[in-house]
This record gives C-alpha cells, structure tokens and sequence, in this order.
C-alpha cells in the first residue's frame, strides 16, 4: 500500500528484479490541470444542486487519476527479467540459445510489460524487434513486450550467432510498465550483464601448412632422468628414498598417509606459446585486424595440438586484456581445463600491444621448465625479434618461429626452426570449413560460468 501511495519501493524488491537500478524515468500523458478540473465539476455539481453529470464527471476523472497512479507505483514491484543459456563458451558461428525468462510476482495483473535488452548482435526472430541503437558502438536492442496475469511466469528463447572471437556483454535491460489506460508509465534502467566467450577458430596443424608429425622437433621422451622441481604432476604414497622435502603435507594431511610430489619430466613436455599483437614494425603504424585474428588463430590451433599431444601449454602475449593495460599470461599446465583457459585467453586479446613481444620473451624465459619448448607467433619479424630469438638458443633454449608475414623469415636465424605461413594457406581461405573432428574434441571440455580474467594458472592437475 505504501508503493502503491508514495511510489516508493523498497531497495529489496529492486535487488530481486535482478541488477542494480542506474536511473528511473516517469513519463505522463496525463495533464496535471485534470485533477483541479475535476475539482472543479465536483464543485459546480454541488454547487448546480448536486448536479449528477458534473459529480459523474469529476469522480470518474479522480478515479482514474487514483487507479492509475497506483498501478503505475506498483507495475514493476516483482518483475524479475532472467536470461539463460545452454553454453557460454563456443566457436565463432556456433549457435547459442538464450532463454528469456519474465515473472510477474506479484496479484496485479500487467496489461503491458515491455524489456529494452542491449546485444552486441542483432537477432531476427518474430517475437522480438532487434534494432540498431548505435551505429558508432554497433550495439542492439533486442524488445520484447509482453501481458502477464498475477503470479505469471513466461519465457523465450533466441538464438545468437557471434561470427567473430572475442568478450561479448549483454546488457544492461531498460524495464518499462504503467496502468492499463497507458496514462502513467515508468521506466527503470538495470545493470543486469552477462558475458559470453567466444573461442579463436582452430585448426588442424596441416591446414595451417604446418607438419602434422613433430612439427617442433623431436620433444617427446620416454623416460627422463630429470624432473623439474618447478612443475607438479600430482602426488603418490611415500616410497623409501624419497626426499623429505618432496613430501606434500597438504595431500598427506587429507589422506592420513604420507604423500610425495610426482614432478613433471624436465625433457619436451611442456611448449610456450607467444602471440605478437603487433602487425607492423612500429605501433604507431596501426594493426592489421585479418592478421591478428590469423595469429590468434593460429596459436590456439598449437595449444590444441600440444594439449592433443599431452604436453604441458601455456600462452603469452602483448596484447592486453580488456579495459586493462596488462599482458596475458597463462602458465604452462596439463590440467583437463587447461586448454579451455587458454582458449579464453586468446579470445580475449585485443590489438592493443602492452609491450615489445622479445622483451616479454626474455622476461618470461627464466621462469619455464628448462626443456620447454618456446613457440613465437608473429606477423612481422623484426631485427629485435631475431636478436631474441638467437639469445635463447645460444642460452640452451628450444626455440621455434612461426611467422604470417607475406615473406619468409629473413635469414640470419642460423638453426633455429622457422616455419611462414602465408595469406594462401588453406585454412584462412574463405572458402574453407573449420575442422568439426577438432571442434568435436573440444565439445568435452567443460564450460564453468564466466568469472573474471585472471589469467595467472598454476600448472598443477
């Protein structure tokens, strides 16, 4: 009653609309010289004798003015807006179904319940109109308008196609509702967000023009003599010989017998993916936006190859993560969802370069597993570049370049393996189909809800 009076509503019932409110708007057809006016027919009918068709006049007018004001007041008390979907992390053109759910909590029925929704894509379906709202952003809006009894629940389902990786946010939602004549309607703006991740385009090694049998030398071992104190593998019973300061006191503690650390062999397992976001020598030259995408594309087709292989894959690059200013890094691992992290990794790179990639090279080197092979994925080789590349070699590292430029790479590399994968290959043709027996393969891994990009991964299971 109090909502219905004042219009005011308590901070909970807004909070279980879902999302916090940025702004509410009040708009009237309504004059406010009809409440004087209808005064005044109430005042000449008493004056007139108790004139009937003057009283009528002015209590009808009073009525309406009353029962609209408080269902206007009470139209969005209890309306939740919810959208879900069947997964959150796809391939580029992959379809994605979004359910929209609307509840009405509450006995008062909604004659008309309109939700605003900002995409970042359009949708064509019949129920919804999906329109440009910015064409300086590229953002739309997807409408939707409904009629709900008390205590009603309905939902809708659409389905989104992203053609391109990346971060997609979707919303906020703008609520909007009155009284059934549509003289008093009231708008709340909410910051309900989602994110949506969609994944680089992968593909198979020989697509790209790259062997499909050991295409970074031989790396794989079938026993080392070394191990590398740095990697965990997992953990096993304590046997004899051990030594004491291998003992996992936190996996002894849960089990109630001492555990050892299995360290990871120190020979071939492990590959070091770095992504160049630089397309041109110099920064200030710009950013080729189809070269970028290729190197990202090609990186995580690498990732998937080593996770294929059982290796331990990590990814950098200078590229920042949205609204920040920071590299991604994402540590060498094996876990089962290590290539899901560095798929989310790689979408999420922009073409904003954070730093030289040979320096983020040399920084990062010294904390790898010795024997881990470092793979460079750039567009554009530079004398910096080269100058990197020979120090790691020449300091005993595995070093392989991998370049898209339009030639290949200069000579003066002496043995390091290089590979140039030019405009022509088969894979960035238009043309061509993704592979769907690797996308098959990386329909398994599991899709947790977005959180935030903290890319820092430890490497253990």
């Amino acid at each position: 009653m109090r909502t219905a009076l004042t219009g005011q509503v308590n901070m909970a019932d807004i909070a279980k609309a879902r999302g916090l409110v940025l702004r509410e708007r009040e708009n009237s057809i309504f004059s406010d010289a009809w409440v004087p006016l209808a005064v005044l027919f109430l005042i000449i009918g008493l004056a007139a004798g108790r004139q009937p068709t003057m009283l009528a006049l002015g209590l009808v007018l009073l009525l309406i003015v009353g029962v609209s004001t408080a269902w206007k007041n009470l139209s969005l008390l209890g309306v939740a807006y919810e959208r879900r979907f069947n997964r959150n992390r796809v391939f580029p053109g992959e379809p994605i179904e979004m359910t929209v759910t609307v509840s009405n909590d509450k006995s008062l029925p909604l004659t008309w319940l309109q939700f605003r929704d900002e995409l970042p894509i359009a949708i064509d379906n019949e129920h919804a109109i999906s329109q440009m709202s910015s064409e300086i952003t590229g953002r739309y809006t997807l409408q939707n308008t409904f009629s709900l009894s008390g205590r009603e629940q309905t939902e809708r389902s659409f389905i989104l196609r992203f053609p391109k990786r990346g971060y997609y946010k979707l919303g906020p939602v703008t609520y909007e509702s009155g009284d059934i004549f549509t003289l008093f309607t009231i708008q709340r703006d909410h910051q309900y967000i989602d994110q949506l991740i969609i994944f680089p385009q992968i593909y198979p090694l020989e697509e790209l023009g790259l062997p499909a049998k050991e295409p970074f030398g031989d790396v794989k071992v079938l026993r080392s003599l070394f191990t590398d104190p740095i990697k965990t593998q997992g953990v096993r019973d304590y046997q004899p010989g051990d030594r004491f300061r291998d003992v996992h006191w936190k996996a002894t503690a849960v089990r109630g017998n001492i555990q050892t650390k299995v360290y990871d062999p120190s020979t071939g397992m492990t590959i070091a993916i770095f992504l160049n976001v630089a397309t041109f020598a110099k920064h200030w030259m710009g950013f080729d936006p189809e070269l970028l995408e290729r190197g990202v594309s090609v990186a995580g087709s690498i990732a998937n190859y080593g996770v294929q292989q059982s290796w331990g894959v990590g990814v950098y690059a200078n590229g920042s993560v949205p609204n920040s200013d920071q590299p991604i890094r994402v540590q060498p691992g094996r876990s089962p969802e290590q290539l899901a992290h560095v798929l989310e990794a790689l979408a999420a790179v922009t073409e904003f370069a954070t730093g030289s990639i040979e320096n983020m090279m040399l920084r990062t080197s010294p904390s790898l597993p010795w024997a881990s092979t470092i793979v460079l994925v750039t567009a554009v080789v530079t004398e910096e570049i080269m100058v990197a590349l020979i120090r790691l070699k020449e300091a005993g590292r595995r070093v392989v370049l991998i370049s898209l430029a339009d030639e290949p790479p200069p000579k003066g590399l002496g043995n390091i393996l290089a590979y140039h994968i030019p405009a022509s290959a088969p894979a960035f043709q238009k043309a061509h189909q993704p592979n769907t027996v690797t996308e098959a393969a990386l329909s398994s891994i599991p899709a947790p809800e977005p959180v935030g990009l903290e890319f820092e991964l430890d490497d253990t299971n």
